[in-house]
């Protein structure tokens, strides 16, 4: 498939703002039950905001693959059978959830509604828009993802995988995100985000390994014998059949060769993975400023490498036809 950067970051700006969204609410809940640092309500005033920018960046960036942004209403029509249509209704549902836990926290109504005990969760507005929020998130992930992965005749990307690594990756951007934030800021939750982000980088990289592996054995229903009903053992595809580029060959096809997929491949394994990883471990030692910032922008690069290789790697089945100009 061809690659439209403004989808690449539309997933990967949406899958950071979300992550870091769920990485508030999980400090809010583990500083509660005094797990962690309380924070002021500034700390999530602004932190909150951050992921809604980064929500409504991932928005307009949409707008920009529409032939037609004006009609862009329309495609929540078709929520009952299209994932495209749940996400376009989760999203803006989400981000005003996010724009009401900033509220809430930007106006201080935070105090409790129940407090059953000393060592119990204190239960407020804040919290329990933040546990809607993490619902609505997560729901966002399985959207968005399914979009991609329940396109049956893209084998690549039909599989549970795809949602899996659509989920953690957004997840180990979000909390690398909190982790640079609060390094920006100062206090002493670096640790707390850089732990949870290395967890969630390791189980992507688990789960992306395995969709590289599975994708590369993927035994495909459709090949130029079967598209032309010819079964000699020596069949090689020539022209597409026009003298130029069309359509097809613009949507359907990213046009680069094999030795360029092998190199973004080497690219975003290096730079969502161990570089980021490695910069927390040192941050940690360091106590440094300054390196959880530049490891949530080297692991962000590395993901919009990742998700253009994403749809490079799907193969169209009308490539088979269109895939060589003559």
């Amino acid at each position: 498939m061809h690659p439209a950067f403004s989808v690449i970051f539309l997933t990967t700006l949406l899958g950071a703002g979300q992550g870091l969204f769920l990485a508030l609410i999980t400090g809010q809940v583990y500083s509660r039950i005094h797990l962690i640092d309380a924070q002021s309500s500034d700390y999530y005033f602004h932190g909150s905001l951050i992921a809604l920018a980064l929500l409504v960046l991932g928005l307009i960036a949409s707008f920009f693959h529409l032939g037609r942004p004006e009609r862009a209403w329309r495609a929540a029509s078709k929520w009952r059978t299209s994932w495209l249509s749940r996400e376009v209704i989760v999203l803006p549902v989400l981000m005003g959830l996010v724009a009401l836990f900033s509220l809430i926290h930007w106006m201080g109504w935070t105090q409790p509604f129940v407090v059953a005990g000393d060592d119990a969760l204190p239960v407020d507005a804040s919290l329990l828009v933040g546990v809607m929020g993490a619902i609505v998130a997560f729901a966002l992930f399985v959207a968005t993802a399914m979009i991609y992965a329940s396109v049956k005749f893209l084998q690549e990307w039909a599989s549970p995988l795809t949602v899996v690594n659509f989920t953690f990756f957004g997840l180990a951007s979000g909390f690398m995100l909190a982790a640079a934030y609060s390094a920006w800021l100062g206090n002493d939750l670096v640790t707390f985000f850089g732990t949870w982000a290395v967890i969630f980088t390791a189980i992507a990289f688990l789960s992306r390994g395995a969709s590289l592996l599975r994708n590369r054995h993927i035994k495909y229903r459709s090949n130029l014998k079967t598209a032309i009903g010819v079964r000699h053992r020596d069949i090689a595809q020539k022209s597409q059949g026009f003298s130029a580029g069309s359509f097809n060959t613009r949507e359907f096809f990213h046009h680069r060769s094999p030795g360029t997929l092998r190199r973004v491949t080497a690219v975003f394994m290096l730079l969502v993975f161990p570089v980021p990883v490695v910069l927390i471990g040192v941050a940690y030692v360091t106590k440094s400023p300054t390196l959880p910032i530049l490891a949530f922008l080297i692991q962000y690069l590395g993901l919009v490498a990742e998700r253009w290789y994403f749809f490079a790697e799907a193969q169209h089945p009308q490539n088979l036809y269109y895939q060589t100009v003559s």
